[in-house]
C-alpha cells in the first residue's frame, strides 16, 4: 500500500509548529509495518486558501495518477474546508481508488463503509460547529457595540497613544520642544493621525 501523510497549520496562528502533528503521524506509519511511503506534504494556509495550499493540490494530483492508495491526515479539518468540499474530494479519491484515514478521529477511515459514513457524519458535525461560533463570535461583536465598546482594530489614535515614548513626546509639545511635524515624525506615524491623538488631551496645543 502507498501512503501519504499530510499536514496543515493556520498562518493565523504564528506559534503553531506542524511537527505537532507529523511526530504522531510518522509513528502511526511506522507501526503499520509494510508499506510504501510516498511522502510528508505541510501546508502553511488557512482551510479556505486553496490556491495558498501546494502541498495538499501536489497530493491530491498525486493519489489521481494511482501513486497514492491512502491519505493520513491529524484531523479531518486540517484537509478539507467544508462538508462538500470533504464529500467531493472523497468521491473523486475513491474513483481513483485512494482513502483517507484520520489519526485523532480514528472512527474515520474510509477503507471500510462505517469509517466513511462516520467521516461524512464528522464532516457535518464540524462545520456546524464552526457555524456555531461564528455566530457566537457575531454576538459577542453585537452586545460590544451596544455597550459602546469599540470592536476591530485599535482606533489610529490608541495607536498613537499606546507608543512607549508617548509621555515623553507629549510633554516635549507641550513645552514647544517638538513640532507636530517632527513628533509624527517620532512616533513613525502621520501628523493628521498626531492631530486626532492630542484632541483627546486638553494641552494638545503645539507649534506647527
Amino acid at each position: 500500500m502507498k501512503i501519504a501523510i499530510y499536514a496543515r497549520v493556520s498562518t493565523n496562528d504564528k506559534e503553531q509548529n506542524p511537527e505537532t502533528q507529523l511526530r504522531p503521524l510518522r509513528e502511526h506509519l511506522a507501526a503499520l509495518g509494510e508499506c510504501t511511503f510516498v511522502g510528508e506534504f505541510v501546508d502553511r494556509a488557512s482551510a479556505d486558501d486553496l490556491r495558498g495550499r501546494r502541498e495538499w493540490r501536489r497530493l491530491l494530483e498525486l493519489a489521481m495518477r494511482r501513486k497514492v492508495d491512502l491519505i493520513i491526515v491529524w484531523k479531518l479539518d486540517r484537509a478539507f474546508r467544508s462538508v462538500v468540499d470533504g464529500a467531493t474530494t472523497l468521491q473523486t479519491l475513491r474513483a481513483y481508488g485512494c482513502c483517507i484515514r484520520s489519526l485523532q478521529e480514528p472512527w474515520i477511515d474510509t477503507t471500510t463503509p462505517l469509517g466513511e459514513a462516520m467521516y461524512h457524519i464528522t464532516l457535518a458535525w464540524a462545520q456546524l460547529e464552526k457555524g456555531q461560533i461564528r455566530e457566537r463570535v457575531k454576538a459577542g461583536m453585537s452586545r460590544a457595540r451596544a455597550e459602546g465598546k469599540h470592536v476591530g482594530r485599535p482606533h489610529r489614535n490608541m495607536a498613537v497613544t499606546a507608543h512607549p515614548q508617548w509621555t515623553t513626546i507629549l510633554t516635549a509639545l507641550e513645552c514647544g520642544h517638538l513640532s507636530r511635524a517632527e513628533a509624527a515624525k517620532k512616533l513613525h506615524v502621520r501628523k493628521d493621525a498626531l492631530v486626532k491623538a492630542l484632541a483627546s488631551f486638553p494641552k494638545g496645543g503645539a507649534t506647527e
